[in-house]
C-alpha cells in the first residue's frame, strides 16, 4: 500500500465514524471508521519514516573525456 493509499483509508474511515448513520447487525461501523483511520495513519507515519531513511540518491552521470589526438579529418 502506497502513501494515497493510507489517506484513502484515513477518508473511508472518516466518512464511517462521522458522517454515516448507518446500522447493521452486529457492526459498529463507528469503530470500524476509527480502526480505518489509526491503521491509515499509522501507515502515514510508517511511509514517512521509511522515506527519511532511503533519502534521494541522484543518477550516476558519465563523464566523456575527448581526447584531440584521436581525431581524424
Amino acid at each position: 500500500m502506497s502513501m494515497g493509499g493510507c489517506i484513502i483509508l484515513v477518508a473511508v474511515g472518516a466518512i464511517l465514524a462521522f458522517a454515516t448513520d448507518w446500522h447493521m447487525k452486529g457492526v459498529d461501523l463507528d469503530v470500524v471508521g476509527w480502526i480505518l483511520m489509526i491503521v491509515g495513519l499509522i501507515g502515514v507515519f510508517v511511509f514517512r519514516s521509511v522515506g527519511r531513511r532511503r533519502g534521494v540518491v541522484p543518477p550516476a552521470r558519465t563523464t566523456v573525456i575527448e581526447d584531440e589526438r584521436d581525431r581524424r579529418l
